[in-house]
């Protein structure tokens, strides 16, 4: 399921991906159908329009791409389906919340702002746009920036913005490419990132080994922060943890995503390699799972 009137372009993006691999890796068993949901708010099924009342007789389980407003009514149809809970999608998508949930544990969050596809009719004059958003960011935290855009994207590398400036060129590149772009705190030092599913290999939670260059106490970190974050936004299946590892301001959290990477030269794909499992394998466990 994906589209909605929110973060349209991530989620088209998202489904899509996550449908071409079930169509081309377990299409013996799953058969994939196109939820959409238009920007006019109308859903459709198989490119036709139908009733979100209809779906329960129509599908056997979903997996949700969409606006965590959309979640709601997922939950409400008592289908069963593969994603993040309302309650944890709209803590991931909104920082400040999801740094003051946080508090008293012993993760930070790096700041950011996302700043969705530049539209003339809500952004104003095109030429003002990228100056004011910069202003915006300005004003939220201090250089440097991290900017890159919000979907992985190769004609749009991810950028270091030292000055306002650069901000702005940045900001401006986006525009250009017509993506969202997020920008972000950036905090000088190691990254990791931990991959973790409910109910893999017979363990509640299972956490992939952190991908990244960590002794042994650090990856054991690492994993006990990933099941404590799970715990803490109520995360029933899949999770990819972004952190910093900042030797004295601490661990920070600074991305949370509720959809695999199925591309072939992904990071999830070489973790799942290392541990000897197959992407569509960890796929097929998640619809698996909830039904």
């Amino acid at each position: 399921m994906r589209g909605g009137e929110e973060d349209y372009e991530n989620s088209l993006y998202k489904g899509g991906e996550v449908f071409l691999h079930i169509f081309e890796n377990l299409a013996d068993r799953w058969l994939p159908q196109d939820i959409l949901i238009d920007l006019s708010g109308v859903w459709h099924l198989a490119g036709l329009p139908i009733q979100p009342i209809e779906l329960p007789n129509k599908v056997d389980v979903i997996w949700n791409t969409t606006h965590p407003s959309f979640s709601g009514v997922v939950e409400n149809l008592r289908i069963p389906n593969v994603g993040p809970s309302s309650f944890s999608r709209a803590l991931a998508d909104n920082h400040l919340i999801l740094a003051k949930h946080l508090q008293g544990t012993d993760l930070k969050v790096s700041r950011q702002i996302v700043l969705p596809v530049y539209q003339e009719d809500f952004d104003g004059p095109r030429e003002k746009y990228s100056i004011k958003k910069a202003k915006e960011v300005h004003e939220k935290f201090s250089p440097p920036w991290l900017v890159k855009s919000l979907i992985p994207d190769p004609d749009l590398p991810v950028r270091v913005a030292k000055t306002f400036s650069e901000l702005v060129e940045a900001i401006e590149d986006g525009v250009n490419h017509q993506r969202s772009i997020l920008v972000e705190e950036f905090i000088s030092n190691r990254k990791a990132l931990t991959y973790s599913v409910s109910g893999f290999r017979e363990q509640n939670v299972y956490v992939f080994p952190p991908v990244g260059n960590f002794n042994k106490e650090e990856k054991e970190k690492l994993i006990s922060l990933t099941k404590d974050l799970r715990r803490n936004l109520n995360v029933q299946d899949y999770l990819q943890t972004n952190f910093v590892l900042h030797p004295q301001r601490g661990i920070f959290l600074s991305g949370l995503y509720f959809s695999p990477n199925l591309k072939i030269d992904s990071d999830f794909h070489r973790a799942c390699q290392s541990v000897g499992t197959k992407m569509h394998e960890i796929v097929e466990h998640m619809l698996e799972s909830v039904l």
